[in-house]
């Protein structure tokens, strides 16, 4: 057997530099690069190896371990889940500050190979800079934390483990059903051994996405219920996006003049100018969805985990005589909420599902019904997203402004708050890749790094960044990164002054303004100090402006869209609306008992809808 002598860290990036992917008939790299941020525990080992491959697997320098990995993440789902990145680290605080986004990654089902230097399998320097030591345990180090937000875990104490334990990652990053983070801890010695891997070993491998076809049986099940719905209704989640399962979506719909819903993950499966698009769905959910949502006898739920944001905590779905079909590639997923599990790929059982059934399924009245919920829904976007000409526009009118200025090219970036709420309701989407919003985990500091990993996997897109202050504040090292790599952003910053989301639930569970907005905080007795987010944006090399009112956005949006390099674009919005119209309700828990007696009256409401929960 022919071999090569490489040390571990040789050894992994040339394997990742020979894994290929075949999309739509092409073979392409299935890794576009890695992000990283040298230290002790990686740069000798990792980084020498890297140094070596750049015109196979680039690296990227990034500003903030979290922050690249999440544009990792963005890369992937941007890609479909068919391109990845791999994302290193040092020792200590560079690992830990990846743990959030392999959460992210896990919450979503987002692959990406995350690489944390480790401390000393040997134990000689023990204990090495920045490692944590447990007194009873010593084969515990901070890397431990990865183990509950990975898909695959496993600690490389010898070189000639990457054999078995880098095929299994790749599969699992790549796996329809299991897909998410692999997390593969590089002790910093064992990145230097050496050893005699086959050749074989680095041989090129095109990997091919598994379609996993629905079983007979739960297919004839599934068939039966929607040949005898009167008012069926289809959820699409993220599933209908990676399996490319879109325009049999919209095709399948079409023929039967089934209204089409969809979740966070799901949104801009179909454009909005679709017949049979009626928008979002459940706590943040269009009213026309939600209405139809509250009286459909068959629910197709395609590729979504039906979490409670969807379903409206359970209590959404009123018809006691419903069936939940639930179309999805993961077991896990498919037997929730007491449904019939169709297991398989979207578009395999899409396909199976428009053989069988023919063009019938559900009533004339049930369909006149869906095309008059979404002509009063398109009225209601038109009305709340309109510029009233407010010195603080609301985030439904800064919404309006942007979508309005947005060509068929764009794809809008977004992640925790209040913004990815309205958003969900109101962004009228172009189609597939038009709208990406991280929802699943909800992390403050996602936006300006997912944005770019967006562009990164999309450069021809313009990709447009819509963050609050308070998830700007958190996360925008990636700007300076993403001017120093060329990948062009707009950003736009809406700044209420505080954490205008949360303070908004807080009055709606009955309590006091406190610690969110920054009027309501401790500070200082002159206050907390107004952000000049345009300057800070142009210290780190981005052209910006600031502007007052939608007007204003609107032209600024133009010259931002022509600008070369990432455009930011700051303006002061209204803290406390947001868009009564539509939605569903949430199970946020109320005190049971509370001097105030605003909490007490939100606590007798909150009783009463708890008993609409299904379980």
């Amino acid at each position: 057997m022919s071999t090569i002598r490489l040390t571990m860290a040789q050894a992994l990036v040339k394997y990742l530099a020979a894994q290929r992917i075949e999309i739509d008939g092409q073979e392409v790299a299935l890794f576009e690069g890695v992000f990283a941020i040298f230290g002790h525990g990686n740069v000798a080992g990792l980084g020498e190896a890297l140094y070596h491959v750049q015109d196979t697997l680039p690296t990227f320098r990034a500003h903030n371990e979290q922050a690249m990995a999440h544009a990792a993440i963005a890369f992937a789902k941007a890609n479909g889940r068919k391109r990845l990145m791999a994302a290193t680290s040092s020792i200590g605080p560079g690992a830990t500050n990846m743990v959030t986004a392999a959460a992210l990654a896990h919450a979503n089902r987002l692959p990406i190979l995350l690489l944390p230097g480790d401390t000393f399998a040997t134990r000689e320097p023990d204990p090495v800079l920045q490692q944590v030591e447990h007194f009873g345990d010593p084969t515990i180090s901070v890397n431990d934390c990865f183990r509950p937000v990975s898909r695959y875990f496993d600690r490389i104490s010898r070189p000639e483990q990457l054999l078995t334990s880098l095929p299994q990652a790749i599969a699992t990053l790549l796996d329809p059903e299991h897909c998410g983070p692999a997390t593969l801890a590089m002790p910093q010695d064992v990145q230097t051994f050496a050893y005699d891997y086959p050749q074989a070993f680095f041989a090129p491998r095109v990997h091919r996405i598994r379609r996993s076809p629905p079983e007979a049986y739960e297919l004839r099940q599934a068939i039966g219920a929607l040949q005898r719905a009167k008012r069926p209704l289809i959820i699409a989640g993220g599933g209908v996006h990676y399996a490319t399962a879109c325009d049999a979506l919209a095709d399948f719909a079409k023929a039967r003049g089934i209204p089409v819903a969809e979740t966070q993950a799901g949104k801009g499966a179909l454009a909005d100018s679709h017949p049979c698009a009626v928008g979002a769905i459940g706590v943040t959910g269009s009213a026309a969805a939600n209405q139809l949502a509250e009286q459909a006898d068959v629910i197709l739920a395609i590729g979504t985990r039906l979490q409670d944001f969807t379903t409206g905590s359970r209590a959404l779905f009123e018809n006691n005589h419903k069936t939940l079909i639930a179309l999805n590639v993961g077991r896990f997923d498919s037997v929730k909420h007491l449904a019939l599990p169709l297991t398989c790929d979207a578009l395999a059982g899409l396909e199976q599902l428009d053989d069988a059934l023919g063009d019938g399924c559900g009533s004339n009245e049930w369909r006149e019904q869906t095309d008059t919920l979404k002509r009063e829904w398109a009225k209601t976007v038109h009305q709340v997203t309109a510029d009233q000409g407010a010195a603080l526009p609301t985030d439904a009118q800064v919404i309006g402004a942007v979508n309005r200025q947005a060509g068929s090219d764009t794809t809008v970036v977004c992640a925790a708050g209040g913004l990815p709420g309205e958003l969900h309701k109101l962004w009228q989407c172009s189609g597939p890749g038009s709208y990406h919003v991280e929802y699943g985990f909800s992390c403050m500091g996602y936006e300006i790094a997912g944005g770019m990993g967006v562009k990164m996997a999309k450069p021809e897109r313009e990709v447009v960044v819509m963050v609050g202050d308070g998830s700007y504040l958190m996360h925008n090292s990636e700007l300076a990164t993403s001017v120093m790599l060329g990948h062009k952003l707009i950003v736009v910053v809406l700044d209420n002054r505080g954490y205008g989301c949360i303070n908004r639930l807080q009055h709606a569970t009955g309590g006091a303004g406190f610690n969110n907005l920054l009027q309501d905080c401790r500070t200082v007795e002159a206050g907390a100090p107004k952000t000049d987010f345009a300057a800070h944006a142009k210290a780190l090399g981005c052209e910006s402006e600031s502007v007052s009112g939608i007007a204003e956005l609107e032209q600024a949006l133009v010259r931002a869209r022509s600008a070369t390099s990432t455009y930011v674009i700051a303006l002061d919005t209204d803290p406390l609306p947001s868009t009564e119209e539509g939605g569903a309700w949430w199970d946020v828990a109320v005190p049971e008992v509370s001097e105030r007696e605003q909490v007490n009256t939100a606590y007798q409401s909150y009783r009463e809808a708890k008993q609409r929960q299904h379980h």
